[in-house]
């Protein structure tokens, strides 16, 4: 049997919302990460481009678990002294997208592909988006917290 490789013309880019509402950190980060990688699809070859545009909603209600809120997320500028130290309480009130984005950005594999698939994430605070006539599908997340119950 050859191995199946997609053609330019068989790649597609679909359009996914995921509601991170009282869903943990780890298990929306990794069901994002295939989505973005195109994993969900029969034509998935991981040398292609074959990744989907995924929307996280409701990104300020993500759960935590364990001791997390105390934790740093560490970021730098490149720059002499632009190490940025922010713990995940402070982001969770103020910038909640880059606790996601940073999470989602681990799972992908470490190469020039990954960059581009981070670049079809979008990822709001709120309910609302703008990508409306994009007509996403809803891709529901199955097991929520244990803490929200």
């Amino acid at each position: 049997m050859k191995t199946f490789t997609p053609k330019p013309a068989d790649l597609t880019h679909d359009w996914y919302v995921v509601d991170a509402t009282d869903v943990v950190l780890g298990r929306l980060a990794s069901q994002v990460a295939t989505l973005l990688r195109g994993k969900n699809k029969p034509t998935f070859a991981p040398h292609a481009d074959s990744g989907n545009y995924v929307i996280v909603i409701n990104a300020d209600k993500i759960a935590l678990t364990g001791n997390k809120m105390g934790k740093e997320l560490y970021a730098h500028s490149g720059r002499p002294g632009g190490l940025r130290r922010d713990t995940y309480a402070q982001l969770l009130a103020n910038k909640p997208e880059r606790i996601i984005t940073a999470a989602v950005k681990g799972m992908l594999p470490k190469n020039r592909l990954s960059k581009v698939q981070l670049t079809r994430l979008r990822v709001f605070a709120g309910a609302e988006h703008p990508h409306t006539p994009q007509k996403p599908q809803v891709f529901e997340i199955q097991q929520v917290s244990q803490q929200a119950k």
